[in-house]
């Protein structure tokens, strides 16, 4: 049964499922995306210590990333009817994410998560989500006339760990996509506080099997497939289905089995400041590169791009670059005159 919303609301579902898209975006994403309260010194957090007001979500990084980069991006998710989701949607809407998808949750509250920089290079995260506004996703939230006229559907492992509703809205989008000949990207994102290995490992390769294009860390992969040279995983992947396998394996760079052919990229040398939100921001960068037309070694290529600049910023997404910075970091000279 469907959650009562506020009505009526901006993005309210009441009659999505189905409907007839009003036009074509480049990619539909859908997922959790919870306010963020992130501590700005190093140490556990203490009464009086300064901390910064975000957000942040698998999700709506990678469609900030694409926006960014100037594509079309469209969010279908939940927010309760509170200031923290008054301050999300507000800032999608900013960064010029379509949010017209958003059911506002009157019931219960948007997610919050907490980041401490606990050391100088471990950052701890406490997340304050089960049973609010994201994990309440449901298929008669997802506009399945949306998905089907979109470029690309883009998942991750994460919503489906959320719920049930959460799991059959991930599977209602993804169906909707197949059934009209549109890719979909799964990023597996596992996230250990939220299910175990063998759950999701199971529910993961259901979504491998249905994607076209699938990004995984080495750890992650080997939770579906046998253990292996990255070669041998990513082959293993790819032969459960889809055409792209993308392996993103941080400082060692990213590698790629793309239509049977082996790529592979180094990492950028940069400076790490947070490395929350780099896998996103490869994913953001590798699905622009795909949507212009480039060929597998220039989409990992902007995929590592967008990562360096994302560790090279704190936050989730506000290091992410827009298309007239990616040559930065070709750039010889620290400054630019």
């Amino acid at each position: 049964m469907t959650s009562p919303v506020e009505g009526p609301v901006e993005g309210s579902a009441e009659g999505l499922a189905g409907s007839t898209a009003a036009g074509s975006v480049d990619v539909v994403t859908l997922g959790e995306t919870m306010a963020l309260v992130a501590a700005t010194t190093t140490g556990s957090f203490a009464v009086g210590a300064p901390a910064r007001i975000s957000f942040g979500g698998a999700e709506t990084n990678v469609a900030i990333g694409l926006s960014r980069l100037g594509h079309s991006a469209t969010w279908i998710g939940r927010l309760g009817a509170d200031p923290l989701g008054h301050l999300v949607k507000d800032a999608l809407r900013g960064e010029g994410v379509d949010v017209s998808h958003v059911r506002t949750d009157a019931e219960v509250p948007t997610g919050l998560m907490l980041r401490e920089h606990r050391t100088a290079d471990r950052v701890r995260v406490s997340y304050y989500r089960r049973g609010l506004a994201g994990s309440r996703l449901t298929p008669d939230d997802v506009d399945t006339g949306l998905v089907a006229a979109a470029r690309t559907l883009h998942v991750s492992g994460i919503t489906p760990a959320l719920s049930e509703s959460a799991r059959a809205a991930v599977h209602t989008a993804v169906d909707a996509a197949r059934a009209a000949g549109v890719p979909v990207s799964f990023d597996f994102n596992y996230r250990a506080a939220l299910w175990s290995v063998t759950e999701a490992g199971a529910a993961f390769r259901d979504l491998v099997a249905a994607a076209d294009i699938v990004f995984a860390g080495d750890e992650e992969a080997a939770m579906v497939v046998p253990a292996g040279s990255v070669e041998e995983v990513a082959k293993e992947l790819a032969a459960l289905g889809p055409a792209q396998v993308v392996l993103k394996r941080g400082a060692a760079g990213a590698y790629a089995v793309v239509d049977g052919e082996s790529f592979t990229e180094p990492a950028l040398a940069v400076s790490l400041i947070d490395p929350v939100g780099a896998g996103d921001a490869f994913v953001a960068g590798y699905l622009s590169a795909m949507l212009d037309g480039l060929d597998p070694a220039q989409r990992l290529r902007r995929g590592n791009v967008c990562g360096a600049f994302a560790v090279s910023v704190a936050g989730d997404w506000e290091g992410l670059p827009r298309r007239s910075e990616l040559a930065t970091m070709d750039a010889t000279e620290n400054v630019a005159r």
